[in-house]
């Protein structure tokens, strides 16, 4: 039985670590109370100290990875203001929205800055999707792997020891961590969680065959996969590259951001609505992580992205909690036509290989079969169908993470 928080709509059975106090209400909901007791002006002193103490006559200041969201603008916008000289860097997953991409490419005009864009070749890319849906049913696990890969190799050939990302993602959605930790960039989060305790070896014909999936190999050597290898210890040690949260330091807000951005660079929200989401200015980067990659989680976990924004609009005070759960019922089960119609042409796969090989991974705990039906309890209260069993996987569900 999945239970819900009693003050967002966080399912417990989630993709990022959460827990429930005795109240019923989540980490992520308790971590995000503590910002009000944070004396943010002091903390941005603090910041300020931290990033002088690393500025430069002869290098950049820092490196700042971007997408070209709204985020992203913000992040080099707030070093700009501190008269620093930061490096952006880009991890190029080939499925920009138009405008993601008009977003992103603006960046080095609008801030005068140098800005690094690292751009696998396509047929990598198509086969990366193939693999990690397959593997672990995650069609973009590659970008989640080169957003946190490419950066640190930059910093270590450039010599740039101060990485800034924006938010930490598993904290503010889940509360895996507090404020008062000053949690930073670490390989073992990133291998671990970020990659699910996968690396870009198991995708390699080789890595493949130890794993067991040999008959999935699609001819890749480790010379197609160098963007997605994470430099070695001693490499990092000798820059002293460390990675920040800004959001450890000001007041993080996506919706203020965005409208910051707006307002000072002409930034560009979505041009269309997405399919399984209400918001407009979230993941213009990459068009399948409102669409099909989210649909991905629904199948597995039951939940989705519409989910996730109304947790983080409850508790910003945007939304109630009864017009979050309308939300969640309007956006998270709808299948997105236009997205997956993209995506299966993308990727050369029938639809009905997709679902099949989607239901492997469902997670038994949110679903049962009934009538040949999928089933699940919904957070209103009621069970639901959500369409016709493909496979019959429920006694033994395939993990999303890496087994020995």
């Amino acid at each position: 039985m999945v239970a819900y928080c009693s003050h967002c709509v966080c399912p417990d059975i989630s993709a990022v670590p959460t827990a429930f106090d005795e109240n019923g209400v989540c980490t992520g909901c308790r971590v995000h109370e503590q910002k009000k007791n944070i004396d943010w002006a002091e903390r941005w002193e603090m910041f300020k100290d931290l990033v002088y103490s690393y500025k430069t006559d002869n290098n950049y200041d820092i490196l700042v990875p971007v997408s070209g969201g709204k985020d992203s603008y913000f992040q080099v916008h707030k070093m700009i203001e501190l008269g620093l000289k930061p490096l952006l860097v880009t991890y190029h997953a080939n499925n920009y929205l138009p405008e993601g991409e008009e977003n992103m490419l603006r960046m080095r005009e609008v801030f005068d800055v140098d800005h690094i864009i690292v751009r696998p070749g396509v047929d990598t890319l198509i086969k990366m999707n193939r693999l990690g849906f397959k593997v672990q049913g995650d069609n973009n696990w590659h970008g989640h792997c080169g957003i946190f890969t490419v950066p640190i190799q930059i910093a270590v050939r450039y010599k740039i020891p101060l990485i800034l990302w924006g938010e930490h993602g598993f904290m503010d959605l889940g509360g895996m961590y507090s404020y008062n930790d000053f949690v930073e960039f670490t390989a073992k989060h990133r291998l671990e969680h970020s990659l699910r305790g996968y690396d870009w070896h198991d995708f390699t014909d080789e890595g493949l065959e130890k794993l067991g999936m040999g008959e999935m190999k699609e001819g890749l050597r480790p010379k197609d996969l160098l963007w997605a290898q994470y430099p070695g210890d001693e490499e990092i040690d000798e820059v002293g590259v460390r990675g920040l949260y800004l959001s450890n330091y000001l007041n993080w807000d996506g919706e203020e951001n965005s409208k910051l951005v707006v307002e000072k660079y002409g930034w560009e929200p979505a041009r269309q609505p997405f399919e399984r989401t209400y918001r407009m200015f979230s993941n213009l980067d990459d068009m399948h992580e409102n669409g099909i990659h989210d649909y991905m989680k629904f199948v597995k976990l039951g939940y989705g992205r519409a989910t996730d924004h109304a947790c983080k609009d409850i508790r910003s005070g945007r939304m109630t909690r009864d017009e979050g759960i309308d939300m969640v019922k309007k956006y998270d089960a709808v299948k997105p036509r236009r997205d997956l119609e993209r995506w299966l042409k993308y990727v050369d796969m029938s639809e009905e290989e997709f679902d099949y090989i989607l239901d492997g991974f469902r997670d038994p705990r949110v679903w049962r079969i009934e009538n040949g039906q999928w089933v699940k309890e919904n957070i209103w209260g009621e069970d639901s169908t959500y369409g016709p069993v493909y496979q019959d996987n429920t006694n033994c569900v395939r993990n999303n993470k890496k087994v020995g």
